[in-house]
């Protein structure tokens, strides 16, 4: 009995001896564990101080407030090519933009940059920089944006910027530039005039200064990147479709992930062509609507529409032809262009007409649309008469004389579309464009909307001697359009001449 009872005490004090060993390894696995875990991790550093902002938004892949961009069947890489011939035909559609220079580099101690994409072949620059301010007191020009009939007289000149020193601002480093943000002969290299009388975007730059970090005295901040814009022309459609594509390639070069915002840098009233800029871009806003000094995180200025090779064309012969994108991928080619079916593929993506990142196909089971574009009286601006000059001044004839044709006897039955733009929505209008297998009209703007037509769609141009201009033509090339044309001695066009030139291109569509 007494042997048991002393084997039992033994046997307890081994364990209690035991007990603290065992914890002692059960904590050391733990801690060992532990330490693999955490070594295991992937690192992430603390936020820079400087940049906070910068890497907050990194971590936390905001969605973004701004548009995407569309689909686009003819979609090709901007991608900057220094090995591009310049006045090649791509050369000239934007991706020329090939030249680098660097204006105000990123400093280490914080601060913005500013730099300019520069092509030799249209010659001027896409630029763009970061920590941007405009400051509207500073820049002497009317509003902009008010209802037509609370200005109408209004001069141009009144609508066009004339810029103060410092209108421009942008944030250098802690040591380095400060003062004029460019050199002595910059703007003559990289920005001249072309025969622009009054060039608003080189006189902006040639206002811009660079300020020490903290002195940009901001009353706001704009995140998103932004585009800057000035519009001359603004109610007229072939000079607007010149804007926007200026505006859609300087995104494009400067990659930027979404569709921008738009800031108007003039006066202009408000126009019934501003609802497509809303349409193609994320927000539009006038530069004089901000209460006080505005700043940037991202701005690009935009070049005119003069200086695309939409207008340039009309001057400057050059070698270019357009092509399909897929012909392109397979087998590239500096003097053939699919960047204006990319771009018409933009403005009907912005209306919802693209069908899944497709072309919609035309609807023919109830007979082929011509499409009758007309000139028509409308309200252009504040120095205007609302009275549109004729290009054809038998317009209304000849467009009844196609009518009644189109209903007498032919092969396929034809529908005649009366394409009174101005009284159409823009979605409207594009639909229009979309469902013709024949487009014609007399030379006017209207015209423009050829860069959103289909690749089978037939273009007949009636051309007064008054008004022999290459635009269309130009354009229905540059998409590979089949394009004929009817040239007048004067302004009155002969309906059996119109009529047979109809047939004869109906009969290429099986009709």
């Amino acid at each position: 009995m007494m042997a048991g009872r002393n084997h039992h005490q033994s046997h307890g004090q081994r364990l209690r001896r035991l007990i603290p060993c065992i914890l002692v390894v059960v904590f050391a696995v733990h801690a060992v564990s532990f330490a693999l875990y955490l070594l295991l991790q992937p690192h992430h550093p603390p936020p820079n101080p400087g940049k906070p902002e910068a890497q907050t938004h990194e971590r936390v892949q905001a969605p973004s407030p701004q548009k995407p961009w569309p689909r686009l069947p003819s979609l090709l890489p901007w991608t900057a090519d220094p090995s591009l011939p310049p006045r090649s035909c791509e050369a000239y559609f934007g991706n020329g933009f090939s030249r680098r220079v660097e204006v105000l580099p990123e400093g280490r101690g914080g601060g913005g940059w500013f730099l300019c994409h520069h092509s030799e072949t249209l010659g001027s620059s896409i630029c763009e920089g970061a920590r941007v301010r405009l400051d509207p007191a500073l820049m002497a020009m009317s509003r902009g944006g008010e209802p037509i009939d609370q200005v109408m007289g209004r001069k141009e000149e009144e609508e066009l910027p004339r810029y103060e020193s410092g209108a421009l601002v942008v944030e250098g480093g802690a040591a380095g530039k400060r003062g004029p943000l460019v050199e002595p002969g910059f703007l003559d290299a990289h920005m001249p005039t072309n025969g622009i009388g009054t060039h608003t975007m080189r006189a902006l730059l040639d206002s811009a200064r660079v300020v020490p970090p903290g002195e940009l005295h901001c009353s706001q901040w704009v995140e998103e990147p932004t585009l800057l814009v000035t519009r001359f022309e603004y109610a007229n459609l072939f000079h607007t479709i010149t804007d926007w594509y200026s505006a859609y390639v300087s995104s494009r070069v400067t990659n930027l992930p979404d569709r921008p915002n738009v800031v108007f840098v003039d006066g202009h009233c408000k126009a019934p062509l501003e609802q497509t800029w809303e349409a193609l871009f994320s927000n539009v806003t006038y530069i004089k609507s901000f209460s006080g000094p505005v700043c940037f995180r991202r701005a690009v200025l935009s070049p005119l529409g003069y200086e695309t090779a939409l207008f340039k064309g009309l001057s400057e012969s050059f070698s270019c032809e357009g092509a399909s994108a897929q012909s392109l991928r397979n087998r590239p080619d500096h003097q053939k262009t699919a960047r204006l079916s990319e771009f018409g593929e933009m403005i009907i993506a912005s209306f919802d007409l693209l069908e899944d990142g497709i072309v919609p196909s035309k609807k023919t089971s109830t007979g082929l649309k011509v499409l009758f574009v007309r000139r028509e009286d409308y309200l252009a601006h504040p120095r205007h008469s609302g009275k549109v000059e004729s290009r054809l001044s038998n317009e209304q004839e000849v467009f009844g004389a196609v009518e009644k044709w189109a209903k007498k006897g032919q092969k396929c039955k034809i529908n005649v579309v009366n394409g009174l733009f101005a009284h159409m929505s823009m979605k409207e209008q594009l639909q229009a464009i979309l469902e013709a297998s024949v487009i014609i009209g007399a030379h006017g703007a209207g015209l423009t909307h050829l860069v959103s037509a289909t690749p089978d769609t037939k273009v007949l141009e009636i051309i007064s001697s008054f008004y022999r201009r290459p635009h269309f033509a130009l354009i229905s090339h540059w998409k590979a359009l089949e394009y004929h044309a009817i040239n007048l001695p004067g302004s009155y066009a002969s309906i059996p001449d119109v009529t047979s030139e109809l047939s004869n291109i109906l009969k290429g569509l099986g009709c």
